[in-house]
């Protein structure tokens, strides 16, 4: 049987039922233990044990079960094979057990992970030797938009997004960055910013210019950068880990085809993130006006 736009978003319909929505915004006046027994009544994390990690699990089915193409499955999942063969790779260097640092499999079992690290072959990054950790995650992380784009890059949506993500990155890695030299060797493949961008980003005594990046898409982030000054870029890694969802609700009334199905799974992983940034902050004594401003796209 092919795939049914129909009978998918007849399926994301009933799921989107039970989106927390506006009940986060109540969930930092709350204890650990009241904002547990609201997302059991609410269906969040069926199954018991960890309600994140049984919630990202149920997302993870879903995005398996109704991905409309294996670009939509691959935006999704891949970021997880990239950053376990990162942390597999790092743990290896360090001759520590990498368990602690994976995340829950994306499209290869881990054993495939294990496969590709020992033959050393495409997508594992070539790394040369006495590189530094940030220059490990640099290789990897770039690895993985090589990846992406190749895979993704036909469907003109997932592709314009990867692009913004890529330019964000990017902009992040120069904020951070003490000179053009150490940005572009940290930079990954495949935004929309021309080549030179890096050099009208950085004045002559290293500052970064305020101008920079004036009439691009990117200047309101760019703008969250400069207000931090320095790491860590609290407001900008916000609007980068919710930059998806945002796109999709400005044109929510608007969305065709196999649209509805990327909406839904940018909503979802939103709530999941925040669910678990609410029960980490709670569990460490974190005022409620500042778990709120930790949340991203609530609705």
């Amino acid at each position: 049987m092919g795939y049914s736009t129909t009978y998918t978003n007849g399926v994301i319909a009933v799921k989107e039922r039970q989106l927390l929505g506006e009940k986060l915004l109540r969930f930092p006046g709350m204890t650990a233990e009241e904002v547990l027994r609201a997302l059991s009544e609410s269906g969040f994390g069926q199954g018991g044990g960890d309600p994140v990690a049984a919630e990202e699990l149920a997302l993870d089915g879903f995005i398996r079960e109704y991905a409309p193409t294996e670009a939509d499955r691959a935006y999704f999942l891949a970021p997880r094979d990239f950053h376990n063969l990162k942390a597999r790779y790092k743990a290896k260097a360090l001759g520590v057990d990498p368990a602690g640092m994976l995340a829950p499999e994306g499209l290869w079992t881990q054993e495939v992970l294990d496969k590709m690290l020992e033959e050393n072959k495409p997508p594992v990054p070539e790394i040369g030797e006495g590189a530094t950790s940030a220059e490990i995650g640099a290789a990897f992380d770039n690895a993985m938009y090589e990846y992406l784009f190749r895979v993704c890059g036909r469907r003109s949506n997932l592709r314009k997004l990867l692009a913004a993500r890529a330019d964000m990155t990017n902009i992040l890695t120069a904020c951070r960055a003490k000179d053009a030299e150490e940005a572009e060797k940290l930079s990954v493949a495949g935004g929309t910013l021309k080549e030179q961008w890096l050099a009208d980003f950085f004045s002559g005594d290293g500052e970064r210019r305020e101008g920079a990046l004036a009439g691009t898409p990117y200047e309101a982030f760019y703008a969250a950068c400069l207000s931090a000054g320095k790491p860590p870029f609290t407001e900008a890694e916000r609007l980068l880990e919710s930059y998806e969802e945002e796109m999709f609700f400005r044109r929510r009334f608007g969305l065709e085809g196999r649209e509805p199905f990327l909406y839904y799974v940018f909503r979802r992983r939103a709530e999941i993130r925040n669910v678990r940034t609410v029960l980490v902050a709670l569990k460490a004594g974190v005022a409620a006006a500042e778990i709120e401003k930790r949340l991203v796209g609530v609705k």
